[in-house]
């Protein structure tokens, strides 16, 4: 049966790669952006199927996300699966930034890497019970266990996800829902190409025995598990996709 799915930050990279795999099976996709229309309007021509529409709102504002999930909601018929991918990376290094810049990187950074995930899950979920259950899966990052010494309030914003994300896999069992979180290391997509393709690039990629690191595709195929009626039992997990590179005990 199609599904009905949010995806946000879809417009390139992870979400692009998860909105692909999603209609790959046959599912109705809102494909959220903030503010890469053009890039949004890419991903939603390469989707396979029909019925997919792009909805638009900065992550980090309240009332944009409650709009957005419900354009999402009334163009697809209800809401299934919600995907929380939106993300944003900031530089913040603590002896190199100054106080103003580092007041505004942790502000942006929770307010739409935790807050908004947190508002549009909030959101989401009377339309998820309506529809007699559903999944939420939270894009998080290897960042929030060994941390992010030159993004802070990322590696931060991220162990807040987790956390949220177990909470709400208890919260909401008993309405059918489950929550489940993948916490990819470094991805080849844009937002990392600048350090991959830089004098950093060999050294990131041996960080993972496979020498090597994840394509979106694999990240997205951990989301769209999550999502499966297979994986309803896992509801509170977090799957680590980093390539063996960074190991929790």
């Amino acid at each position: 049966m199609s599904r009905a799915v949010l995806v946000t930050g879809a417009s390139r990279g992870i979400g692009r790669a998860i909105a692909s795999a999603f209609a790959a099976l046959g599912d109705r996709v809102a494909v959220h952006y903030g503010s890469s229309r053009d890039e949004a309007e890419q991903t939603l021509a390469t989707l396979a199927g029909a019925g997919h529409l792009l909805v638009q709102a900065d992550m980090g504002a309240a009332d944009e996300v409650l709009r957005a999930v419900e354009a999402a909601a009334r163009g697809l018929g209800g809401l299934d699966v919600l995907v929380n991918n939106a993300g944003v990376f900031t530089l913040h290094p603590p002896v190199d930034t100054s106080y103003a810049d580092w007041q505004a990187a942790w502000s942006r950074t929770l307010a739409v890497n935790l807050v908004g995930a947190a508002n549009a899950t909030f959101c989401a979920v009377p339309y998820l019970i309506e529809a007699g259950g559903g999944a939420v899966v939270n894009v998080s990052s290897r960042g929030a266990f060994r941390g992010e010494p030159h993004g802070p309030a990322y590696g931060a914003s991220k162990a807040g996800l987790n956390a949220f994300g177990q909470s709400m896999a208890v919260a909401l069992a008993p309405h059918g829902i489950t929550v489940g979180t993948v916490a990819p290391g470094f991805v080849d997509t844009y937002m990392a190409r600048h350090a991959l393709e830089g004098a950093e690039g060999d050294a990131i990629r041996a960080q993972s025995p496979f020498g090597r690191v994840a394509h979106p595709e694999e990240v997205a195929s951990a989301v769209v598990w999550l999502a499966s009626a297979e994986a309803r039992f896992t509801s509170g997990t977090i799957i680590d996709m980093n390539g063996a590179s960074y190991l929790r005990s």
